[in-house]
């Protein structure tokens, strides 16, 4: 099988295997289809944990308005006594006022955390440093233990309203968000390697030959977005290692130098102390000698 490192804006998502002889106007939209899909369990994930912190979501003419707006327009939310956690709730407001803020109970709040943890883990960009492939099975994986996890907090579901529950039904609106403009349409998927378009009249095999142990990176693009930047000499990690590398060299330098200066330095000290102590000898002997040159005379009778 061949694997393809699939990358986006020049930042690796996800390991894919292909046999040689896939065609091209399957493999794109397949890989596409992945690409969404963790796209989904991201935004999937992110709308849970608000859902764990604050309860589930307030209808779209009661969000961002004030308890006295609420009040004063007399709006009321239909879905609170319908859609009640296990265990009863814990109020914490939800400042952005998206949601009702009647959250799950501790015990409750950490299943949903948890099983956020493990879908974030199967389709990590860590999949690719681990070397293991994501396929579609994987996401749908993700999605089951995702809604899972909201069927045992929420037994009586969510709003319809709810970006959960809108997200699982493929209801989702992304028109407008930086979210839509992150997924490719299958039909528009398009797969570039080594500066080149792998067109879809052809076969995997026809670009990378018949060795089916091989491993390209691949780009994923919408059509007419033009080719993707290319791969630069040494990936952003190698880069920086090496600089880590030099600046280590440089350090150690240093300290040689350094080490080299204190040894010079401790030599000359020496050298000092030996110099400045045979001068202070040669002095003492010099002024014993001149006391003895004074005061001694061969000529004259000793105590006279």
């Amino acid at each position: 099988m061949v694997r393809l490192h699939v990358k986006r804006g020049g930042e690796s998502q996800f390991l894919l295997e292909a046999p040689g002889s896939a065609r091209l106007a399957e493999l794109a939209p397949l890989t596409a289809r992945i690409h969404n899909g963790r796209l989904k369990v991201q935004r999937l994930c992110l709308e849970m944990e608000e859902l764990a912190e604050h309860g589930i979501s307030l209808p779209y003419n009661m969000q961002g308005l004030t308890d006295e707006q609420i009040e004063e327009l007399k709006l009321k939310d239909e879905w609170a006594e319908k859609c009640v956690p296990s265990g009863g709730s814990v109020f914490k407001k939800d400042e952005m006022g998206r949601r009702n803020g009647f959250a799950p109970n501790e015990k409750m709040q950490q299943v949903i955390k948890k099983t956020i943890e493990e879908a974030k883990a199967l389709i990590s960009k860590k999949q690719v440093q681990a070397n293991v492939c994501v396929t579609v099975e994987t996401v749908k994986d993700a999605l089951e233990q995702l809604r899972g996890a909201v069927m045992i907090v929420y037994p009586m579901g969510l709003p319809p309203h709810d970006p959960i529950r809108m997200e699982f039904e493929d209801k989702e609106d992304l028109s407008g968000t930086h979210a839509g403009t992150e997924v490719i349409k299958e039909s528009e998927a398009q797969l570039w390697w080594a500066g080149k378009q792998l067109e879809e009249t052809k076969l995997l095999s026809d670009y990378v030959g018949k060795n089916e142990k091989t491993t390209i990176i691949v780009k994923i693009q919408k059509k007419g977005q033009g080719a993707p930047g290319r791969e630069p000499v040494i990936s952003h990690e190698e880069q920086k290692e090496m600089m880590l590398y030099y600046y280590r060299k440089q350090e150690e330098l240093k300290l040689s130098r350094l080490s080299i200066a204190l040894t010079v330095f401790g030599v000359l000290t020496t050298l000092f102390v030996d110099l400045l102590d045979s001068f202070i000898v040669a002095e003492i002997e010099l002024t014993h000698w001149k006391m003895v040159k004074e005061y001694w005379n061969p000529g004259k009778p000793m105590g006279i």
